[in-house]
């Protein structure tokens, strides 16, 4: 198996048609939909821009609406900032939810013709890695999505190297990882409590390796996207 790195920011060709394409947000977009999942969510669709997001969110009854801004600030009206913690709180009980982010959301989309896509974050990397390892990839790119000027995206890379380890068989331990996490610039920023939309909490969470045991398929579903659970036998 051959395994590449993209960086969302970086404006990188796109992989050839067949690849299997892993997008990875683990602080904070990928985390949050695989809370949302866990929590009852029917499906999440991706959305680009805000103002569609706001658009579908009327259209679709009893839709909870998702959304931020470069940055992390919760995007206005939308019923919730992209905080995971914040929406493990909430049972969905088979609401859809829509999702628009500044960082995930768009890398998805830039890779939207890919026949294997997916969605990824730590709390459920190695179910992705199942996955993966039973469609017999041949070619695995990684998209960083969380590496912009002033952050170094170590967050994603150390859930690349995750997977990538586990695709490999190697003996691996999820502390190492945990703690890139921590570490990472965008991670540090949780911890200084200066960041009124950064909490603590989300951090904590995102942290968590292998906390669900599905990973995130994303399918074309007409002009967008959607993202379901997809559990894999052990």
């Amino acid at each position: 198996m051959h395994f590449e790195r993209h960086f969302l920011n970086r404006e990188p060709p796109p992989p050839a048609a067949g690849d299997t394409v892993v997008v990875i947000d683990v602080l904070r977009s990928f985390t949050t939909v695989a809370v949302a999942l866990a929590n009852g969510a029917s499906v999440v669709y991706p959305v680009l821009a805000l103002d569609e997001a706001q658009s579908l969110g009327h259209e679709i009854d009893k839709s909870i609406t998702i959304g931020a801004v470069v940055g992390g600030a919760p995007a206005p009206g939308f019923d919730v900032g992209n905080s995971p913690a914040t929406l493990n709180t909430i049972a969905l009980n088979g609401r859809p939810v829509i999702l628009s982010t500044a960082g995930g959301v768009q890398g998805l989309h830039r890779y939207r013709e890919q026949s294997s896509l997916y969605a990824a974050s730590l709390v459920c990397a190695r179910a992705t890695a199942r996955a993966i390892a039973r469609s017999n990839a041949q070619r695995v790119c990684f998209v960083i999505t969380g590496e912009w000027a002033d952050r170094d995206g170590d967050e994603d890379l150390a859930c690349a190297d995750y997977i990538e380890a586990l695709l490999c068989g190697e003996p691996v331990h999820p502390a190492p990882f945990t703690e890139r996490v921590w570490c990472s610039d965008f991670g540090r920023r949780f911890q200084t409590g200066t960041w009124p939309h950064l909490p603590l909490d989300d951090l904590r969470l995102c942290a968590a390796v292998d906390q669900y045991d599905f990973a995130m398929p994303v399918r074309r579903h007409g002009a967008g996207l959607v993202i379901h659970a997809a559990t894999e036998p052990p």
